[in-house]
């Protein structure tokens, strides 16, 4: 059964690089009917230079040849991660040794696949890579709002933040600050504040959420 009707995924862009011309035809005229936004491109070359030429950040997902005229698929793949753009790929490959397989998965590839391809497949293929870079984005979205967050904090209320994740008592953190009681409680109440938070759980929840998203 199709997943590709998730009103999600309807008008998400599907980039299709393949050197062969009836595949390429073949694959937009197959997805194109599921409501996606297809762009066919004959050469990694010719695709680094739409994406140039238009700016993309948000690229949806690649179904992209091994073996193409000029870069490969494998050096395309390392150069957009070079280039920070963390989009879904998947190999749809006529011949594939197992090691460049493998090597494509290590690098983060979706999934690899041999031609030829069922339709069906391949639209279940296009609605999971799809769903990967709408969680992707939303995860993108939430850190930068977080990271807003913590950017309204003050010097002295990030010192304090320290302390607190050090599981400190507000009477520890006024004598090693050399501040009373009641200034670290102001403090607390302005960090809950900016954050948006009303209790101390959720305070600390929100603060190893976002040491979590910056090391990762």
């Amino acid at each position: 059964m199709l997943r590709t009707t998730n009103a999600i995924n309807k008008g998400a862009v599907v980039h299709v690089i393949d050197n062969d011309e009836t595949v390429r035809d073949s694959y937009a005229l197959l997805l194109s009917a599921y409501d996606y936004i297809v762009y066919c491109h004959e050469s990694a070359e010719g695709f680094l230079r739409t994406l140039a030429a238009n700016n993309m950040r948000n690229l949806g997902c690649i179904l992209l040849d091994l073996k193409l005229a000029g870069l490969s698929g494998l050096e395309l793949q390392r150069i957009l991660i070079d280039q920070g753009f963390k989009v879904p790929i998947s190999f749809v490959a006529g011949f594939a040794e197992v090691s460049q397989a493998v090597e494509a998965i290590k690098l983060g590839a979706f999934d690899f696949l041999q031609k030829p391809i069922q339709n069906e497949e391949l639209c279940n293929l296009v609605a999971q890579m799809l769903t990967k870079a709408q969680q992707d984005l939303d995860k993108l979205n939430q850190e930068s709002e977080l990271s807003a967050l913590f950017q309204t904090l003050t010097s002295r209320e990030n010192e304090i933040l320290d302390h607190i994740i050090a599981g400190k008592s507000n009477r520890q953190i006024g004598e090693e600050l050399n501040i009373s009681i009641k200034t670290v409680e102001q403090h607390r109440a302005n960090i809950m504040d900016k954050l948006k938070v009303k209790r101390p759980a959720n305070l600390l929840n929100l603060i190893f959420k976002f040491k979590g998203a910056k090391a990762s």
